[in-house]
């Protein structure tokens, strides 16, 4: 017998076993695909679950008590009648109400236009600094920004009190003696003009930030030519500079509205909306009904108009920022 021979009788060829054959395709690819596209909305759903709650519902809420009979009995009790328009009408009937829309639009234009300006002056002194200088201003802007509203709210009001005050020991000691414990917050104009400074120091340093941030954006090359033929500083700002960072400088704006149009927390801690009405804008006037007169109706349709003016304020105003952009390009 031959070695060959030998060898296959002591160790015979594996058997081979018949290969698989491939799945069908799409059966097991399938389920992964079906995973992969859920997973990412399973991921998001607890936070759009989270939103919904905390914003739908309130508003929807606000919309159905704007539309009932809605005081102390009914809070307490839960029979509040259905009366549509009734509180609307109400509303846009009372002289009072219109007073306070005046002075809500004039408190926003005011703070608004105000912050834009300082905000942009400030930006433009940032991108001229040095380093040194830039992060000092940077940095002072940052600690302003995340001061707590309430403690920039008690700050302001120590600064002005009429007895302890460093504003009237400031303006006695430069001789202005009628200062001699003024009572800012006792004056209706006095304390409106107050309450714009609170807002617009509080408002100043995001602006600000933003919009350097933006004037970072814009290439030096740019204004390196117009220098070279004999721009002023002025005429490259309005041609180069604002039509570059004009988006954001829109998107400052618009956000400024937004936290402008919806200032409560400043308002009521300082004044309660007083002397009077002369600090009284929209939100501080939803509170005082519903508080004071126990007509949560009435104040949830005061709520309810001041999201309406804001979305339609918003509205307008984007509508020609996209006109704009459309006939740039």
């Amino acid at each position: 017998m031959s070695v060959t021979s030998e060898r296959t009788a002591v160790h015979p060829p594996p058997s081979r076993r018949p290969a698989r054959l491939p799945a069908a395709p799409g059966r097991a690819a399938r389920p992964r695909r079906t995973a992969g596209r859920v997973w990412p909305y399973l991921l998001v759903a607890p936070t759009v679950l989270g939103m919904l709650y905390l914003l739908v519902y309130p508003l929807a809420r606000t919309v159905l008590i704007s539309l009932q009979d809605f005081q102390l009995r009914q809070l307490i009790q839960g029979d509040a009648r259905f009366v549509g328009l009734r509180n609307y009408a109400t509303l846009l009937s009372d002289p009072r109400f219109w007073q306070v829309v005046r002075r809500t639009f004039l408190f926003m234009a005011v703070d608004v236009a105000l912050i834009m300006l300082f905000a942009t002056l400030v930006a433009l002194v940032i991108e001229r600094l040095g380093r040194i200088g830039r992060t000092a201003v940077l940095s002072a802007l940052v600690m302003a920004w995340a001061m707590p509203v309430l403690a920039a709210t008690t700050v302001f009001q120590w600064l002005f009190h009429s007895e302890f005050g460093i504003v009237n020991w400031a303006l006695k000691e430069l001789g202005f003696a009628s200062f001699d414990r003024y009572p800012w917050f006792a004056h209706g104009p006095a304390a409106f003009v107050i309450l714009v400074a609170l807002i617009v120091w509080q408002s100043v340093p995001f602006a600000a930030i933003t919009l350097y941030s933006a004037l970072t954006t814009v290439p030096a090359e740019l204004y390196e030519s117009a220098r070279i033929d004999g721009a002023s500083a002025p005429r490259i700002i309005r041609t180069i500079t604002f039509p570059l960072i004009r988006p954001i400088f829109m998107l400052v704006l618009s956000l400024e509205v937004i936290w402008t149009f919806k200032a409560f927390v400043q308002i009521w801690v300082m004044t309660n909306g007083g002397p009077g009405d002369a600090t009284t804008i929209l939100p501080v006037y939803a509170v005082q009904i519903a508080l004071a007169s126990q007509r949560y109706d009435l104040g949830s349709a005061v709520s309810m108009i001041t999201v309406l003016m804001m979305a339609t304020v918003l509205v307008l105003h984007f509508r020609q920022l996209f006109r704009q952009e459309g006939e740039a390009l």
